[in-house]
């Protein structure tokens, strides 16, 4: 009696998942035609459908690609084959090797490195800073965005405590090395938080 009973209640909620997919199926299918016919509409009406492509710049340098007919339009960020922002260069005003302010696999900076941090955000004449972090290869691609995230954060917390405006904090974790990854030394120096002052 209780395999029946199991087998009946599965049929009944394998038919209502069956029938709620349809119903969304077509709900949502009648919302995308009417909302396209109304926006084809529109846009004909408006512009005769002409669009200008054009790359817009954000305040922290970062291009984004652009359609734009004079009243909507669309935009997407430019990025590189590696999902990268591509992103115009500020000036780099700081580099810092993390194994000098970081202990390993830790992103709370030591007192002297806050120290010095701080006079340094005190002297820059930069309006604002982006800051990034960077790792060196031996970890996992996630864990070490995640790091390099955390101590860019780090790092970010110290300026704004010492007053400066921080226009964004990115982790490239790996991504992004300054030099290869294949000897000690390279590794070191990959192991940085950069500081791009935006004059």
């Amino acid at each position: 009696m209780a395999k029946f009973f199991s087998k009946t209640v599965d049929r009944l909620l394998t038919t209502a998942a069956a029938t709620a997919v349809a119903l969304t199926s077509l709900m949502v299918a009648d919302v995308s035609a009417q909302t396209f016919s109304t926006d084809t509409r529109s846009q004909q009406g408006r512009d005769r459908g002409q669009y200008i492509p054009t790359i817009w710049v954000d305040p922290d340098g970062c291009e984004h690609w652009v359609m734009d007919d004079g009243a909507e339009g669309y935009m997407t960020p430019h990025v590189n084959r590696k999902g990268i922002p591509v992103c115009r260069r500020g000036n780099l005003c700081g580099v810092m090797n993390t194994d000098q302010f970081f202990k390993t696999d830790s992103f709370r900076i030591h007192a002297a490195g806050k120290q010095r941090l701080s006079e340094f955000f005190s002297n820059s004449t930069a309006q604002a800073f982006i800051i990034t972090g960077h790792t060196d290869s031996r970890a996992s691609d996630a864990y070490n965005l995640r790091l390099s995230l955390n101590r860019a954060n780090a790092v970010a917390a110290v300026a704004q405590q010492s007053g400066a405006r921080i226009a964004d904090v990115r982790g490239y974790g790996e991504r992004l090395p300054a030099q290869p990854n294949n000897t000690a030394k390279g590794m070191a120096a990959n192991r940085r938080v950069e500081i791009i002052c935006i004059q």
